[in-house]
């Protein structure tokens, strides 16, 4: 077995790895953490002496806005208010796909594409092989396996999912490499064919 696949499997997850930690270990500490809806609200605490203020550590829009205590109430009713302004099918579906608002359903895009190559790889393999009656992984399998799974790594490393990023990060290595040597059998085969045929 050569190095170089298990070398790009080590650094890819290390990379994902480092794409899913850096948000979070940027953000910092927090004290409070709210939901409204599908948005995560960190706030952190400012040390000090008399009336106790936070600042908003996340979402990233909001990073920095300083609330005091008495302001807290106002500054939650209003994000909630601004929830509650969407229709309500809205709510349901940014709910449900757990984003903030439609510009990141590209995202959830991406994923569910990944996840249809993956459900698409395993249908082909199976229609295939009730044709031959014999198992057989045809090569558009490693081309769904390969692209899904980069889709899917994607969509993991924009969910800050470490168990998806891990997941994916050595199946795309693994995927890459089957490809890769079903082409280089077919250029032996037509190297062999040349060599006869001359």
């Amino acid at each position: 077995m050569k190095p170089g696949p298990l070398i790009a499997m080590v650094a890819l997850l290390f990379v994902g790895m480092w794409l899913v930690l850096q948000p979070t270990l940027k953000r910092g500490s927090y004290d409070l953490d709210i939901r409204v809806g599908a948005m995560e609200i960190l706030l952190a605490r400012n040390p000090g002496v008399g009336a106790s203020s936070y600042t908003v550590i996340a979402p990233p829009e909001m990073a920095g806005k300083r609330v005091s205590a008495s302001e807290l109430d106002e500054f939650l009713s209003g994000r909630i208010a601004a929830w509650n302004e969407r229709p309500a099918w809205a709510r349901t579906l940014l709910g449900f796909f757990n984003i903030t608002g439609w510009g990141t359903f590209g995202w959830v895009a991406i994923g569910l594409i990944g996840q249809a190559m993956f459900f698409g790889r395993m249908f082909v393999q199976w229609i295939v092989s009730e044709r031959t009656k014999i198992s057989t992984v045809p090569e558009v399998f490693w081309w769904l396996s390969f692209l899904g799974g980069v889709c899917l790594f994607t969509y993991f490393v924009w969910r800050k999912d470490a168990v998806g990023v891990l997941g994916q990060a050595t199946g795309v290595v693994i995927y890459a490499r089957n490809l890769r040597l079903i082409y280089k059998e077919r250029a032996r085969r037509a190297s062999l064919h040349e060599e006869r045929t001359a």
